[in-house]
């Protein structure tokens, strides 16, 4: 396998464009076919969502429940081994350690001025929907990701979708991973169809006020047509990353840490930033070499990722290296330089930093705490990752004493005046001493 190295200034603007150009962003060619899918599930409820499941998942689901029994539950569990059961309990207990501080206790209040006093109340959202994707695989992490957040926010309806087997069954681990985690509402349904039945709700799947999750290009295309029916949450497609390196860091190690979100699938983003042509070079002989001893399809997905959406660049400063790395906002960012905590400073847009050649992106794919849903397509430039924010509203809260009304009084009557509202500044002028 031949993985192209080019060298940043010497592409023109147009191949700097394909460079950083992702899958997430051919998400057009698919919108048709999935506003069929939105307005059939919308129309038709429960037996459309049969037939996408007999369709897509090979599963025939004819008079069995879409929603996941309690002996379901607990036929997954006996499947695992202790291994496995005992790795998810670790990675549970790193994902809450690290997102409990995030939930906000209590109101904030405050004295504004003399008489007014204004807060903010933080309540948990009433439902939300967790999508949790199995086409290119089984992803339990995925279920704990967004679980343990929505459960610390206190989200009284967490809601679970993934696409079910071909027997009809959901992944066992994802069934564990959701118990670990208190969700019990379980549904078999992936897909588009399953993001227009949380949106819509069918005869089985009551509607939710949020969608959370990542997914393929259809499962966020179908986000993307129903924003304005519910909040669709941060924008979570494909996978991708990047990796930072100068001549200090170790070839062997940066082929194997980019092969990570390589073999999630032939859509993935895969790019090696890097100020030394030497490194560059041996990376991709190593890249090469490791994807041969891949098991299909992840040797395919490999292979397709640096013919496609995979590169190496060679830059001429780190500076410059964190201008592409900023340029792109990747998902997932792992920093390999001599001072990775200077080379930091340099970088303003990256969801997840990981810094040194100890902590490969599975480790925080799975076990270190911080989350690992994270904004994709250049999202990182605004969104950051999931976290119990995501599931927490607020209320501003105001309260004004008699002096506190003396004190609005005159300022809000001349702005009013000026904005040409005479009922706002009515509210005021005529309602006489307090």
């Amino acid at each position: 396998m031949l993985v192209p190295v080019s060298r940043w200034r010497d592409l023109s603007e147009a191949a700097k464009a394909r460079l950083l150009r992702r899958s997430g962003q051919d998400i057009n060619e698919v919108l048709p076919a999935v506003q069929a899918i939105l307005d059939d599930v919308k129309a038709h409820g429960d037996e459309a969502l049969y037939r996408y499941a007999l369709k897509f998942d090979n599963t025939d689901l004819k008079n069995k429940p879409l929603r996941v029994s309690e002996a379901e539950f607990a036929a997954a569990e006996k499947l695992l081994t202790v291994e496995v059961r005992e790795a998810l309990a670790f990675c549970i207990a790193n994902v809450r350690k690290v997102h409990l501080p995030q939930k906000p206790e209590v109101m904030t209040w405050q004295e504004v001025r003399p008489g007014l006093m204004a807060g903010e109340r933080p309540l948990p959202i009433d439902s939300v929907g967790l999508y949790v994707p199995r086409g290119r695989g089984s992803f339990p992490s995925m279920v704990y990701m967004q679980a343990v957040p929505a459960q610390i926010a206190g989200v009284p309806r967490i809601v679970l979708v993934t696409p079910p087997l071909p027997d009809g069954t959901i992944d066992p681990a994802c069934l564990y991973a959701a118990k670990l985690c208190g969700v019990h509402e379980v549904y078999k349904t992936g897909g588009s169809q399953a993001i227009a039945a949380l949106a819509y709700g069918t005869e089985s799947i009551a509607p939710v006020v949020k969608i959370n999750g990542p997914g393929s290009q259809y499962v966020a295309a179908a986000k993307r047509l129903l924003a304005g029916v519910v909040d669709v949450g941060l924008p979570a497609g494909p996978s991708e990353s990047m990796l930072l390196a100068d001549e200090t860091a170790k070839p062997w190690k940066v082929a194997l840490d980019l092969l990570v979100e390589a073999e999630h699938g032939s859509d993935s983003s895969v790019v090696l930033v890097t100020t030394s042509e030497e490194l560059a070079h041996q990376s991709a002989q190593y890249i090469g070499a490791l994807a041969e001893g891949l098991p299909e399809p992840r040797r395919t997905f490999v292979k397709q990722v640096f013919s496609g959406y995979g590169a190496i660049v060679v830059c001429e400063t780190l500076e410059e290296g964190a201008f592409i790395v900023n340029e792109f906002a990747p998902e997932h960012l792992s920093i390999q330089t001599e001072e990775p905590f200077e080379t930091l400073s340099l970088i303003t847009n990256a969801s997840e930093i990981l810094l040194g050649e100890n902590l490969p992106f599975s480790g925080a794919n799975y076990a270190a705490g911080p989350n690992a849903i994270l904004p994709t397509g250049g999202a990182a430039k605004t969104f950051g990752p999931v976290s119990v924010r995501d599931f927490i509203k607020y209320n501003s809260v105001i309260f004004a004493t008699g002096r506190g009304y003396d004190a609005l009084r005159g300022p809000v009557t001349t702005l009013a005046d000026y904005e040409g509202f005479p009922a706002h500044a009515d509210a005021f002028r005529k309602r006489g001493d307090n």
